[in-house]
């Protein structure tokens, strides 16, 4: 019988394609760890011994410039995988993890994989492709930072999240973070007043719907066409 963790080792990008032998090798090595809430799991810098991926609660992946501003790369939920970049590197972690809800993660130590996939073919072919997704996901953001419209920006991390994060109610896909409007900004890379610019434009048009730190898409397609 498949345990849960299998369950769920399923859902990480890098083992989706595995047979339940290899998965079942791979919950052998995988350490499960409990976080509340405004925990850091790492900061950047830290020695990078292993990865993570997300069995409950909620993520966020993020730097501290020099100047202490935080920029935000991802707010990640169950299944999400982070800090693989330093599997087969001998390097620090490049980015801090913060735990915005509870969480249960599972911790799998980057010698034992490594040690695991030196011998099976397939799963190195699958930890290599999603490596390469996110290097492209990455090349993405930093175009989008160079030529985007702030407001294309605005409207497409909002779409972001409620396509990772958003939950059907009668007025609209609603996105609950327990993140600020800086925070916000932070994650597009521009100022809280430009975003609250765009937030109210957005409410304007009716494409969205804002209360506190709760957003409602109520039009996705007119919230996209910002987008395009």
């Amino acid at each position: 019988m498949i345990t849960k963790t299998v369950d769920i080792l399923k859902k990480v990008p890098a083992f989706t394609n595995l047979n339940e032998a290899d998965l079942e090798k791979i919950n052998d090595i995988t350490l499960q760890r409990s976080f509340r809430k405004g925990s850091i799991i790492f900061m950047e810098g830290d020695e990078g011994e292993a990865f993570y991926f997300i069995k409950s609660g909620k993520i966020k992946i993020f730097k501290t410039s020099p100047d202490g501003r935080e920029l935000i790369f991802a707010i990640l939920s169950e299944g999400g995988v982070f800090a693989e970049v330093t599997l087969f590197n001998d390097i620090a972690y490049p980015a801090s993890a913060e735990v915005l809800e509870d969480a249960v993660l599972g911790m799998i130590k980057n010698q034992e994989l490594e040690a695991l996939i030196s011998k099976n073919s397939g799963l190195a072919l699958s930890i290599i492709k999603v490596l390469s997704r996110k290097l492209f996901n990455s090349q993405q953001k930093v175009k989008e930072l160079a030529l985007g419209d702030t407001y294309m920006r605005t409207a497409q991390t909002i779409v972001k999240l409620a396509e990772a994060h958003g939950k059907k109610t009668e007025d609209g896909l609603e996105v609950k973070l327990d993140i600020s409007r800086q925070e916000l900004a932070n994650m597009i890379g521009t100022a809280r007043e430009t975003v609250s610019r765009a937030l109210s434009q957005f409410k304007k048009e009716g494409s969205v719907d804002i209360s506190g730190k709760k957003i409602i898409v109520k039009d996705m397609s007119k919230l996209k066409s910002w987008i395009q």
